[in-house]
């Protein structure tokens, strides 16, 4: 009858480790809904992110026939919009010429830049940006 008890408390005891291990931590991961909230949020608010971003975009998702013309000229679903491939392109220039851009342009890029969220996260390192989204 003594063993029964000892069985049943290493019962408890693995199920409860697995439990922690499998069950909280897989509930702790960020769901893709979270992920492209927090990049929707960074991209809006982070100069950093948004300059990034806007930069990898013009430079790895639009075309090179696309940068030359600033506009989008192949259905691929990447890169800038027909309505801000040329605005964007421009900012994205002017960033990469001098390095900076004004606060009024800086104010474009956080409102035109949460739109491309889908892509940002795509061109991202998903264990670097898991482990942002999880820290929040």
């Amino acid at each position: 009858m003594m063993g029964c008890g000892i069985y049943n408390a290493h019962l408890f005891y693995f199920l409860l480790d697995f439990y922690k291990k499998e069950v909280i931590v897989n509930s702790m991961k960020p769901t893709q809904k979270n992920t492209i909230s927090y990049v929707k949020q960074m991209l809006a608010s982070n100069k950093v992110w948004a300059l990034k971003a806007l930069v990898r975009i013009y430079q790895e998702n639009q075309t090179a026939d696309e940068q030359v013309a600033k506009t989008t000229s192949h259905d691929n679903g990447i890169g800038f919009s027909g309505v801000d491939a040329m605005f964007a392109s421009s900012l994205a220039e002017q960033y990469l010429r001098r390095g900076d851009l004004s606060d009024k342009q800086m104010g474009f890029v956080h409102k035109i830049m949460p739109k491309y969220a889908g892509q940002v996260v795509k061109m991202s390192d998903s264990n670097k940006l898991t482990a942002l989204v999880a820290a929040v």
